[in-house]
């Protein structure tokens, strides 16, 4: 066999952008996207992708530049999830959360040479304009205009000849021929880290590795043909963790939302048939906590990740109709890579315990390789005993590249052992299963034992008043630190209850050691530009408290 090798006819560079394509023939009468009025075709996306395309590269823009993206879930986010990388550039979404100064920096590192924007978000990339170096060439603007909108700020900056993305899908070429990648290691897309820490860092995805995730993502959710898919997940959030291509493989119906509000969200349920969804479980949180939330007529497949969902957010959105899919992954793997593979004999569990369960992150999906939990120093993999904690550990074809101009940083984590190191804190169950604790900064040293914030987290999640909880280190001149709950209660909960008592409930629960010696009330947690809570500012609140006394040893 050794005269057999690779050819044109099989060596073909792999691409989603191919999905589109087939998805217009396939479904091309079916409905692809619906928004407030507007709803379109798969034929119909796919010629506004097209005509997108051509009008980006009639720009004049160099193959491989960076376009930028920054809006809501509205369609012509969607589209340019295609339209970018079909004119042969590099798709960049920017959370729409950010600062302008964090947006300004984001620009400038990627050298972006156009920013796609939407109305509502003109001073934020105006201010973020004014903030690059006067010798930086500043990119091209181009609004996305909403028919439903209610907000006159653009209507400013109308006269000053600024194009609008619905006049580059009339300009545009319907007959464009797209950009194929040349090969499949091209980028595609720069997503960057929520950057709560340090500077943000740009993760660069080539095209075969986006193909991957998603074919991937959608085998291990079991998507059917034509699902209805609900947008409350961003598609800023890692291209939507790739759904957004996959939502095209399959045919689906793309149900966007601007922005995420409870009551919409359950009307949407009932009124589209929505049969998909996902989101961080504060998304999930939000569902099972919203006043007026009643039983959806259909079950709904919710795939959540981010950070382990508690066990008691679990067991009340199931009683209300949404069927939980728990994952694991991160920007650096572009979607799902870790999940929970459930088990039919599970089913014969307890209401809570099934939810225990479902919030294990679980075993590597099929388009992974490899994952572990390993001993950062040694490498080697941790007891097989779901108390012994490491690192997470990855490897497989859906990786990214590398950080953009960061060597050092793309080193760090791609060693040379083969394995992408996460930063995150988990175990190993005796039945193959992992578990995240914790991110690595997160974990609470006190007294010599570790305390998984997360684990605390989840007992303080089942408290009927709690609505959230997050829980840091506090400097303790005994322990070292010691577990400090910062706690926000549901709506309608009066009086607010003593703190003794919160430590109480965690007392009956969890071992001495991992107790909470300080709870403190907020109305609601910080949360940073991608909703999750803001830790390190608990932690320097918690810090501010100062040191517990001796008096506090327990």
């Amino acid at each position: 066999m050794d005269q057999l090798k690779p050819r044109p006819s099989n060596s073909c560079p792999l691409t989603p952008l191919t999905f589109l394509e087939r998805a217009a023939v396939v479904h091309g009468d079916c409905t692809s996207l619906v928004y407030n009025q507007i709803s379109y075709t798969w034929s119909q996306t796919y010629t506004r992708c097209l005509r997108v395309a051509s009008a980006i590269a009639s720009l004049g823009i160099e193959r491989g530049a960076v376009v930028s993206v920054v809006a809501p879930n509205v369609p012509a986010m969607y589209e340019l999830q295609f339209a970018v990388p079909m004119s042969g550039c590099v798709l960049n979404n920017i959370n729409t959360r950010l600062d302008a100064r964090t947006v300004s920096v984001i620009l400038r590192h990627c050298e972006s040479r156009v920013v796609f924007f939407y109305s509502h978000l003109l001073s934020l990339v105006l201010e973020s304009i004014s903030l690059l170096p006067p010798n930086f060439r500043p990119p091209l603007l181009i609004l996305i205009e909403d028919d439903d909108d209610d907000d006159d700020e653009a209507d400013s900056i109308s006269l000053s000849g600024i194009l609008t993305y619905e006049g580059m899908v009339q300009k545009g070429n319907p007959e464009f021929t797209w950009v194929s990648p040349e090969n499949e290691w091209e980028p595609m897309t720069l997503n960057y880290t929520s950057g709560t820490t340090s500077s943000p860092k740009g993760v660069v995805h080539s095209h075969r590795s986006i193909f991957i995730i998603t074919f991937d993502s959608l085998i291990n959710w079991s998507v059917p043909k034509q699902p209805v898919y609900l947008w409350t997940l961003p598609m800023f959030h890692s291209n939507g963790w790739s759904y957004t291509w996959g939502m095209a493989a399959v045919g689906a119906t793309n149900i966007c939302l601007r922005k995420f509000d409870a009551r919409v969200v359950y009307d949407a349920i009932n009124r589209h048939k929505v049969t998909h969804m996902g989101g961080a479980p504060v998304i999930l949180n939000m569902l099972a906590n919203y006043p007026r939330a009643t039983p959806i007529n259909s079950p709904v497949q919710f795939m959540t990740g981010g950070a382990p969902p508690p066990a008691a957010v679990v067991l009340r959105t199931e009683s209300l109709g949404f069927v939980v899919s728990h994952g694991y992954g991160l920007t650096e793997v572009a979607g799902v890579v870790v999940s929970c593979a459930w088990k039919s004999k599970w089913n014969r569990f307890p209401a809570a315990e099934r939810a225990r369960l479902k919030a294990r992150q679980g075993v590597r999906t099929l388009g992974l390789t490899a994952a572990d939990v390993v001993d950062p120093k040694s490498g080697k993999s941790v007891k097989r005993d779901g108390l012994t904690m490491g690192e997470i550990v990855v490897r497989g074809g859906c990786l990214m590249l590398g950080y953009l101009k960061n060597p050092t940083e793309t080193s760090k984590c791609m060693r040379n052992d083969g394995w992408l190191y996460t930063g995150d804190v988990g175990v190993m169950h005796p039945d193959g299963y992992l578990e995240i604790k914790d991110r690595s900064k997160d974990i609470i040293i006190s007294g010599g034992e570790n305390v998984s914030s997360v684990e605390v987290e989840s007992v303080l999640y089942s408290n009927p008043v709690v609505n959230e909880a997050a829980v840091v280190a506090r400097p303790d001149d005994y322990w070292g630190e010691t577990p400090c709950a910062f706690l926000s209660l549901k709506e309608g909960v009066s009086p607010k209850p003593p703190e003794y008592e919160m430590i109480e409930f965690c007392r009956t629960r969890l071992p001495h050691y991992m107790v909470p010696k300080t709870v403190v009330f907020m109305a609601e947690l910080p949360k940073t530009s991608t909703g999750k809570v803001k830790k390190f500012a608990l932690r320097d609140m918690a810090c501010k408290l100062g040191s517990m006394a001796s008096a506090s040893r327990m």
